[in-house]
C-alpha cells in the first residue's frame, strides 16, 4: 500500500486494477480488510478462465473491471470487505452488495426541540416499545398493495394507499406529501422489478388484508432508529435549503430489506452456481460473476426483479419506521413537522451509461455522494446529493452534502466502520460498557428494568451481549472518517448530530 497524499493511498495487487483507499493517518486499517480485499481482487483471474473454458460465457460484451474506490470505514466483511465500491463492465457482482439488499440511510427533520423530547422520554420509552416491538405499529397492508409495493416501490403503494387509508399507522401516511417526497428518495424510492421474484410468494400469497409483522423491522446488528439534536451548522447556506436548524430534533433511520432481502440474496449465490462453467474449479474466494449477455438474458432479468423487490420493501421499511416515531409524536406533541430530508441505500448495484457503454457501480456498505451537476431537475440540483454518516453508538452523526468526487466512484462511507469484531467487543472493559449503558438512553424490545425480565438472568445476559456487540468502542473514531472525505472532496460537512435517543432491534 503507497499514500499518495494525506487522505488516499493506492493499494497494488497482481492484476493492474486501480485501486483506491481513501483513510488519512489517523483512520485505523486492518491487515484483514486489506487481505480480504486482495483475495476478491482475484476476481480478475477467475474472468479470464472462464473466458478460456467456455467463450460463449459473456458472449460478445466486452468485459473488465473499472475502478475500486474504498471508503475509510472499510472493514473486513464476508468475501468482500465493508466500504468497498467497485465498477464492472459486462457483468454484475451480486456479492458486491452484501445479504441485505438496499440498507440505507433515512433522515427526516421536526421542529421539536431537545428540551421537549427529553422533558417526555420517560413516557414515551414504553410507548415507542409499544409501537416498535410490541403490536403497536398497527400496519395492515391488502394483497395488491405487497405486489404493488415489491413490482413498483413506494410508487406502487402510493397509487394503492387508498385502500387502507385511515387505517391504523394509514393515518400517518399523507398522500400528497408522500407523492412530493419520492424526489427526496433515490431512484425516486420506486425500481420497476417486472415481477415477483420467485422465493417471495409467501409474502404476497396471502389472498386477505393482513397485518404486515415485516415491514417497520429495524432488524439486527448496527441498524436502529435514533433521535437526535442539530448540535452544530457548518454550512449555513446549504443547512438554510435543507431546512437543518441548529438544536433542532431530527429523526434518523438505518435499516434494510430485512426478512426479504436475505433470502433473496442467498438465491442469487446459487443463481451464480448453477450458470458457473461445469468443470471449472470455482475461485478461492468464492465470487462469482452474473454475465450480462444474451445466452443469460433471462437469469439477468431474474437477478433485477428480485434485487428491485427486495430495494422497493427497504425504501417501504424505512418509510414506516419514519411513520412509527411520527405516530409516537403527534401522540405525545400534537402536530408537528415531520419532513423528509433524504433516503439513499448503500448496499446497492447501478447502472451506469457513459458514451456507448454500460458499467455497472457497486456499493457495498458505502454512500452515494453524486455532485450538484448529477443532481439537476431535483431538490438537491445546487446543493449535491445529501449524505448521512452516522457514528457509532451514542457519538456524533453528520449530515453533508455529495461533491461528486469521481475518485471515490460518488461514494462516501456509511458509518464509522468496525475495529472490533463483534465476538472481539464482548472481551471488551465491561466496566467501560457499564458507564455508557448507564449514561445513554436506549430502547430495545424488552424492558430491563421490568422486574420481569430482571428475574430472568439469560435474557438479560444476551440483551447485554447483543448490545455490547455494537456499543461504540467496537467502531473507529468516527471524527477522522469524516476528516478524511472532506479533505479528498468527497463531501462537504453541513451539520453534526448528537443523540438523544436510540431503538435497537
Amino acid at each position: 500500500m503507497k499514500r499518495i497524499s494525506s487522505f488516499e493511498s493506492v493499494i497494488g495487487n497482481a492484476y493492474g486494477i486501480p485501486v483506491h483507499l481513501f483513510a488519512n493517518e489517523q483512520v485505523k486499517v486492518e491487515n484483514s480488510a486489506i487481505e480480504e480485499l486482495l483475495g476478491f481482487l482475484e476476481l480478475q483471474q477467475t474472468l479470464e478462465q472462464i473466458q478460456q473454458a467456455d467463450p460463449d460465457f459473456f458472449g460478445t460484451t466486452d468485459i473488465g473491471i473499472g475502478r475500486v474506490a474504498i471508503t475509510p470505514d472499510f472493514h473486513k466483511g464476508s468475501g468482500i470487505p465493508i466500504g468497498t465500491t467497485i465498477t464492472t463492465k459486462g457483468f454484475i457482482l451480486p456479492q458486491a452488495i452484501g445479504k441485505d439488499i438496499n440498507c440505507g440511510m433515512r433522515l427526516y427533520i421536526t421542529d421539536l426541540s431537545e428540551e421537549q423530547v427529553r422533558s417526555k422520554l420517560k413516557e414515551m420509552t414504553k410507548r415507542i416499545r409499544h409501537v416498535y416491538f410490541q403490536g403497536g405499529r398497527e400496519l395492515p397492508i391488502t394483497p395488491r398493495q405487497k405486489k404493488a409495493l415489491l413490482q413498483y416501490g413506494l410508487q406502487g403503494l402510493w397509487e394503492t394507499s387508498h385502500e387502507t387509508v385511515g387505517k391504523g399507522l394509514w393515518r400517518q401516511y399523507n398522500a400528497l406529501q408522500q407523492e412530493a417526497d419520492l424526489q427526496r428518495i433515490i431512484d425516486r424510492g420506486s425500481l420497476q422489478a417486472g415481477g415477483i421474484f420467485n422465493g417471495l410468494e409467501n409474502y404476497t400469497s396471502i389472498d386477505y388484508t393482513s397485518y404486515d409483522a415485516q415491514l417497520g423491522s429495524i432488524g439486527g446488528g448496527n441498524h436502529f432508529v435514533e433521535v437526535q439534536r442539530v448540535a452544530d451548522i457548518t454550512d449555513g447556506a446549504i443547512a438554510y435549503e435543507w431546512g437543518l436548524k441548529k438544536d433542532a430534533v431530527v429523526v434518523m433511520i438505518h435499516t434494510g430489506s430485512v426478512s426479504i432481502g436475505y433470502p433473496t440474496a442467498m438465491a442469487f449465490k446459487d443463481y451464480l452456481t448453477d450458470l458457473y462453467p461445469t468443470g471449472l474449479r470455482k475461485p478461492d474466494n468464492g465470487i462469482l460473476p452474473l454475465p450480462i449477455s444474451e445466452k443469460y438474458a433471462g437469469f439477468v432479468e431474474n437477478f433485477f426483479m428480485g434485487l428491485y423487490n427486495a430495494a422497493n420493501f427497504a425504501f417501504a421499511n424505512r418509510l414506516f419506521l419514519g411513520l412509527m416515531m411520527q405516530k409516537v409524536f403527534s401522540e405525545f406533541f400534537g402536530d408537528t413537522d415531520f419532513r423528509l430530508l433524504y433516503d439513499s441505500g448503500h448496499n446497492m448495484v447501478w447502472q451506469q451509461k457513459t458514451v456507448g457503454e454500460e458499467w455497472f457501480l457497486h456499493r457495498k456498505g458505502a454512500c452515494p455522494a453524486r455532485g450538484a451537476e448529477q443532481l439537476q431537475n431535483t431538490p438537491f440540483a445546487w446543493t449535491g446529493e445529501p449524505a448521512l454518516i452516522p457514528g457509532s453508538m451514542g457519538t456524533s452523526s453528520f449530515i453533508l452534502a455529495g461533491c461528486g468526487n469521481a475518485q471515490s466512484n460518488f461514494s462516501a462511507s456509511h458509518g464509522a466502520g468496525r475495529s472490533l469484531s463483534r465476538g472481539e467487543s464482548m472481551k471488551y472493559d465491561e466496566a467501560a460498557f457499564s458507564k455508557f449503558l448507564e449514561e445513554f438512553h436506549i430502547i430495545t424490545p424488552i424492558d430491563p428494568e421490568s422486574t420481569e425480565i430482571r428475574s430472568r438472568r439469560d435474557i438479560i445476559q444476551k440483551w447485554h451481549d447483543e448490545l455490547k456487540k455494537e456499543a461504540p468502542f467496537a467502531f473507529k473514531p468516527v471524527r477522522p472518517v469524516i476528516d478524511t472525505q472532506l479533505e479528498a472532496g468527497i463531501v462537504r460537512q453541513v451539520a453534526e448530530t448528537k443523540p438523544i435517543f436510540t431503538v435497537k432491534g
